[in-house]
């Protein structure tokens, strides 16, 4: 097993000179070389961003941070001009309230007063019919106790004829004027 072993190693070294010195980048002999354009090349690309490249990303950069700015100044500028606004319309609400209060006040006072006047209208106009129909039932009272002072004397008359008795006009009235005295 041990020649096993050594066969492998001199297979693996005698393998690798025959494919070649290996991977350029991992000689050790070019690492000066590399290092050199390393630098040269770190150099370049310092050079051509920091001189244009950076300055327009910078300028990009801070055109964005003014754009916001502005545009963070015109937000407030638009809420402040929202609160005035809006503080103007709670004050035009306010007054369009109080006039409208104020002429529903008015407008209830004049209903009122109208009504006031229409109603001592009706009752002078119900004074008037009550002494009118008052007149009137005073006057069918007096007409109607007349009648019935008439129509009692004629029916006393005829009862007493009924009776067979001859009735004096004077006395019948007397005896039908104190009945209806003692009524009244």
């Amino acid at each position: 097993m041990a020649t096993e072993t050594i066969a492998a190693d001199e297979l693996a070294v005698h393998g690798a000179e025959a494919a070649g010195p290996g991977m350029p980048q991992l000689d050790v002999s070019s690492f000066p070389n590399q290092i050199f354009w390393l630098l040269v090349t770190l150099g370049v690309i310092y050079f051509v961003l920091s001189r244009f490249a950076l300055p327009r990303i910078g300028a990009v950069l801070a055109e964005r941070a003014g754009t916001i700015t502005n545009d963070i100044a015109a937000a407030e500028e638009l809420r402040h001009r929202a609160r005035e606004a809006e503080a103007a319309y709670d004050k035009a609400l306010a007054d369009a309230r109080a006039e409208a209060n104020r002429i529903v006040a008015e407008t209830k006072a004049q209903i009122q007063a109208d009504l006031d006047a229409e109603m001592e209208k009706a009752d002078a106009q119900i004074a008037a019919k009550t002494a009118e129909s008052q007149k009137a039932i005073d006057e069918i009272r007096d007409s109607a106790a007349r009648n019935v002072s008439e129509v009692a004397r004629d029916v006393a008359r005829d009862i007493v004829a009924a009776f067979g008795a001859e009735a004096d006009a004077k006395t019948v009235d007397a005896a039908v004027d104190a009945k209806l005295g003692e009524r009244a």
